[in-house]
This record gives C-alpha cells, structure tokens and sequence, in this order.
C-alpha cells in the first residue's frame, strides 16, 4: 500500500466527517456566493483547521475565484486543494541528515506517542542501513527507558540509558560519547514531556541543546516535535508553548487514523510555519509516514 493509498485509509474518519459536511457544501450550492463562502468556512473549522487558518483558506479562496474567474463549485474544490497544499508546504518535509552524525531531539508532552515515533523513525532509518543510537533521556517517567529499549532491539539501534530519575543532560553526554566512539549515522534523542512547569522544562531542553551545540558543534540537528493528532486545537497550543521554548524545526502528528479532526495538521503547519515531516496513522512502524502535502490534501478531500 503506497503513502496515498495509506494517508486515505487513515484519514477514513476525518473524511467521513468532511464528506458528509464539505461534501453537501460543493453538491448543494449551484453558484458561489457569501452563503458558499459561510458554509465552507464553517466546515472547515469543524474539521479542526482552526478559526484563523480556516479564514485565510476561505479568503484566498475567494481571490482565487476572482482571479481565475472560476463560476463552478467543482473548480472551486480545486482551486481549495491547492491553497491547502500551499498553506502545508512551509518547508522541506525530509529530515536534514546531511551530517555523520545527525541529532534529532524528541520533544512532546507525556501520552502523545514520542517513544514509539522514536521507535518506528530508528527502524526505517536501520532500513536504509542506516547506524543508529537511541538515547534513553527521558529518566522521569518509570518505563520510558524500558520501552525506548524495546524499540531499540525492534530496530536494530543501540541504546544509551541509566537509571530512572538521573539527570537527562549526563544521559545525552554519555550518549554522544558512545555514538562518536561508534561511529553512528544519527543519534534520536527522547525527552521528558512535562509542559506543565515550564520553567524546568526549558532548563532541561537548553541543557541538553547545550551539551549537543558543545559536543556535536557542526552537526545536522532536528528538533523533532511529536503531536498526538486527536487533541486537535490544544495539540497547537502545546506546539505554540514548545516552539517558544524548544526553537521547534519539525512535527510529526500521531494516531490521526483515530480522529475525525485531521485538519489539525493544517492548523498547525500554518499557524506556527513549521513543516510536517511524518504523520502517524497506524502501529506499524511503516504507518509513520513522510509527509507529503499533495497527498496529503487529496485524501482529505
């Protein structure tokens, strides 16, 4: 099954909801007009793209009628296809993995499926022959470790852990260390995900981001930000807070197979102008796929 094929099955719920709402909205009106207009916006932030992306949709939109001339409701869906992959393509959708090694930090609050996107990006990348060291830093959840190290066999990565409650920074230095001396293509660092003292969690971040900077200093690095698709609208308020606090260069949104509201991902792509790299649509490690917008949109649609 190719990345549309997958992307539509996966997007099934959202789908459903959009063609039931979206649907009547292109069928039901004979000329575009205002109520047109009112109707599509409303549908769309239904569909969780947000007040404010959903007007900027609708808006040029409504230029592009006007431009374009177009008069029929079919012409105006595809003209809507294209503003939507234009508001998704806000930068290059592969991780920059130009450096031996490269770093990708893992950031995310607890529950959104950071070690398991962790676990399934290791072993694609251990597919493409890729060496690949795991670093257990999140040491404050009971478990984390355990896990990120089941994903570590699964994938065929090496792992770096010590034991719960020590300090993340030493775990990320004894990780580097480890990846120099074994010479590793990418080094994915995982993360505690507590949003909720702020303070402690920017300390810890900029710690670890020191100690990379210092260590690593010319290496490719992504701040790699996992979005548990189903939140929808608070899923962009945590990526808002961890873009101020973390300098955020990628997203990634989980478990949109489970959602009626995959417009997040528009939501988010606009708001914050930061790209999607890989959205999540299954438990297989080959369901975290690399984004593409055109596809994207399409199965939406």
């Amino acid at each position: 099954m190719g990345f549309f094929d997958k992307i539509k099955a996966g997007l099934t719920k959202t789908r459903d909801a959009l063609s039931s709402t979206l649907g009547s909205v292109f069928s039901g009106f004979t000329e575009i007009d205002d109520d047109f207009y009112d109707e599509l916006e409303e549908c769309l932030i239904l569909a969780d793209l947000g007040v404010d992306t959903s007007t900027k949709a609708v808006t040029r939109l409504r230029k592009a009628v006007k431009d374009q001339r177009l008069t029929t409701t079919e012409e105006a869906r595809a003209a809507l296809k294209d503003i939507l992959v234009e508001m998704l393509n806000v930068g290059d959708t592969a991780l920059n993995l130009s450096t031996k090694p490269s770093v990708i930090l893992v950031i995310g609050v607890n529950g959104v499926g950071k070690t398991t996107t962790i676990g399934k990006i290791a072993k694609q990348l251990t597919d493409q022959g890729k060496k690949v060291l795991l670093v257990a830093g999140d040491t404050f959840r009971a478990a984390a470790a355990d896990q990120l190290e089941i994903w570590a066999q699964r994938s065929g990565a090496a792992i770096v852990r010590q034991h719960e409650g020590a300090d993340p920074a030493s775990v990320v230095f004894d990780g580097i260390q480890s990846a120099k001396a074994r010479d590793v293509d990418v080094v994915i660092i995982d993360t505690a995900g507590r949003l909720h003292n702020k303070a402690n969690l920017m300390n810890e971040l900029n710690k670890i981001s020191r100690i990379v900077g210092r260590e690593l200093p010319d290496a490719a690095r992504e701040v790699l930000l996992v979005l548990d698709g189903t939140t929808g609208q608070n899923g962009l308020i945590q990526a808002r807070q961890f873009k101020e606090i973390a300098g955020v260069t990628a997203m990634a949104l989980t478990k949109l197979d489970g959602t009626a509201k995959g417009g997040i991902v528009i939501a988010v792509a606009d708001a914050l102008q930061i790209p999607v790299k890989f959205v999540g649509v299954g438990e297989q490690a080959e369901d975290l796929m690399p984004f593409v917008a055109r596809d994207f949109v399409e199965a939406l649609l």
